[in-house]
Parts: C-alpha cells; sequence; structure tokens
C-alpha cells in the first residue's frame, strides 16, 4: 500500500510516500481501504520530533472509509460498510488502516466530513468528561474557534452548559452560531468574562495554551476546575489536569456523535482538502494557522 512517511525530523519536506506491507486487523479491529484521513497539529510535532524520538513514523490516527477485512470477534459490521474511527498505530493517512475505534459514518456526511470527526470530538468530549460538565454549569473554553473548541462548544451545549467562547473578534460571530457568548483573549480576559457572569464560571477548558491557565484558575474558583489540552507544563505548574489520551480515550463519542450531527446539533467543516500525495502543501497551510476547519487527505 502507499502510505505517508518521514524517515527523519524537518520542515513539510520531510514526508514521502511509499510502499508499506498491507496491514493486517487483530481482534476486534476492522482494515479499511481508506477514502479520507484527518490532519491534525500534532502531526507537524510529530514530523518535527517533538513527540516521538523513533525513526521512520508513518502518519495519521483518524481516517473513514469502507470495511475491507474483519479482525477476530468482530461482529458489529460488515465488509463493505462505511466507517471511521482511530488507527492506534498512528498509519491512518495511507490507503489501507486498521482501525481499533470506529462507527458508521452519519448518513448525511461523506468520506471527507467523516474523517474531520474522530480527533476533534474524542478530545474535546474527553475533556469535558473530565470537567463533569452538565446542565446549568457556565464552561469558559478558551480557544472556542478552533476545530476542538467548536466541538467542545457544541458537545457543552447539547449537554445543557452555559458556554463562554474566547477568541478574536473576527471570529465571535462564529462563536454565536455554536452557541457561546464570546468573549476576546488577552489583556483584560477576567474583566471580561466578569461582565458576563459577575460570581466567575464554574469550570475552565483550555484548548490554546498561551499562558492563560492563571486567569482561568481565578475564574473557575480553583486549579481543580480547570482542564488544558495545550499546556502540559503550565499544568504541572499550577496543579491543573493536563488532558491527554494515553491516559484513556473517550472513544465513546464515535458512536454519539452521528446522532447529535443528524438532529442538527452539531458539525465540523472541513476547510480543504489535498490528495494523499500533497500531504507536504497541507502540512504547509495547517502550520501557517489561517485555516477555519479541519484539513483532510484524500486516498484512492
Amino acid at each position: 500500500m502507499k502510505a505517508a512517511r518521514f524517515n527523519r525530523f524537518g520542515g513539510p519536506e520531510v514526508l514521502e510516500i511509499v510502499d508499506l506491507p498491507d496491514p493486517r486487523p487483530g481482534p476486534g479491529q476492522v482494515r479499511i481501504a481508506v477514502r479520507a484521513a484527518g490532519i491534525n497539529p500534532s502531526d507537524w510535532k510529530k514530523r518535527e520530533g517533538l513527540m516521538d524520538s523513533e525513526l521512520p513514523q508513518t502518519m495519521g490516527h483518524e481516517a473513514s472509509g469502507l470495511v475491507d477485512e474483519l479482525g477476530e470477534g468482530v461482529a458489529d459490521v460488515a465488509v463493505g460498510d462505511c466507517v471511521f474511527g482511530f488507527s492506534v498505530e498512528g498509519a491512518a493517512q495511507a490507503e489501507l488502516a486498521v482501525l481499533s475505534y470506529y462507527a458508521p459514518i452519519p448518513p448525511s456526511l461523506d468520506f471527507r466530513g467523516a474523517a474531520a470527526l474522530p480527533a476533534a470530538i474524542e478530545t474535546a468530549t474527553r475533556a469535558l468528561d473530565q470537567l463533569g460538565v452538565g446542565s446549568g454549569n457556565i464552561l469558559l473554553i478558551h480557544g472556542a474557534s478552533g476545530i476542538v473548541g467548536s466541538a467542545a462548544v457544541q458537545l457543552a451545549v447539547v449537554r445543557g452548559a452555559r458556554v463562554i467562547g474566547t477568541g478574536s473578534p473576527a471570529n465571535h460571530d462564529h462563536l454565536r452560531s455554536l452557541g457561546a457568548e464570546p468573549v476576546a483573549y488577552g489583556e483584560g480576559l477576567v474583566g471580561r468574562v466578569h461582565a458576563l457572569a459577575p460570581e466567575g464560571v464554574d469550570m475552565a477548558l483550555d484548548v490554546a495554551g498561551s499562558g492563560v491557565l492563571p486567569e482561568l484558575i481565578q475564574l473557575a474558583g480553583s486549579p481543580e476546575h480547570v482542564v488544558t489540552i495545550a499546556d502540559f507544563d503550565g499544568a504541572q505548574e499550577h496543579g491543573v489536569t493536563f488532558s491527554r489520551g494515553d491516559s484513556g480515550r473517550a472513544v465513546h463519542a464515535l458512536g454519539e456523535i452521528g446522532e447529535l450531527i443528524e438532529s442538527g446539533h452539531f458539525s465540523l467543516p472541513v476547510a480543504r482538502s489535498f490528495p494523499l500525495a500533497e500531504i507536504a502543501e497541507a502540512h504547509r497551510v495547517g502550520e501557517a494557522g489561517h485555516v477555519r476547519g479541519k484539513l483532510v487527505l484524500l486516498v484512492g
């Protein structure tokens, strides 16, 4: 099969499309003929050597496609079914991928739209679960206009929470459309949030980093009411929970998202798609940071 890989750390130019042996699914897994694969900021961190030290490395943790082989014990899907999900092996940006966690593609989505879902909805759901977000809570999301932030806003609103989301003024209309009350980030954040919620918020989620944890702790009352997915060092310094997938994934989100999408309560836009062979250009566009929506690779 053709697959994305790099043999040295560096910029997008180190990415290659190479021939690798076809993977085989293990017990409880399925193999798919990949039609689309999501791209995430962790991809370029990995490529730059900021996450794993081993070489060579394959790419991609989320994909959608057609089931073409079943692992032992799999009975909930059949060959030919359209599914989306996670490749825990990190090799989803390829013609074939083994998925350990998967769900049927919602009827209103194509392969592109389905490939945009797994990482964003799992990350957002995991953080909301850790915070215990529920009906009547006031939740502050820092970095609410990005992919994970947008997912978290919508999922929190579905849970019955009141959501205040930080973003640049250019993104405030977008945040309102998702159900959040927008505030500008930067100096004076605490005062702007207090203008909307005079007694502070019940909990806060940091999606963007940028050293804002002390302000979030002040607004939420204590470090126990704050979770970050973007500031590991700050979490260590301030006693805040750093949410990461290797401590347990919220894979239940995959099976739950279809109903929300079909009922009109959730959506994630695909900003641009690229052929697998143009993965280096996709990384350049993603790293530039001016895209609203998901970047997706098209395969096959």
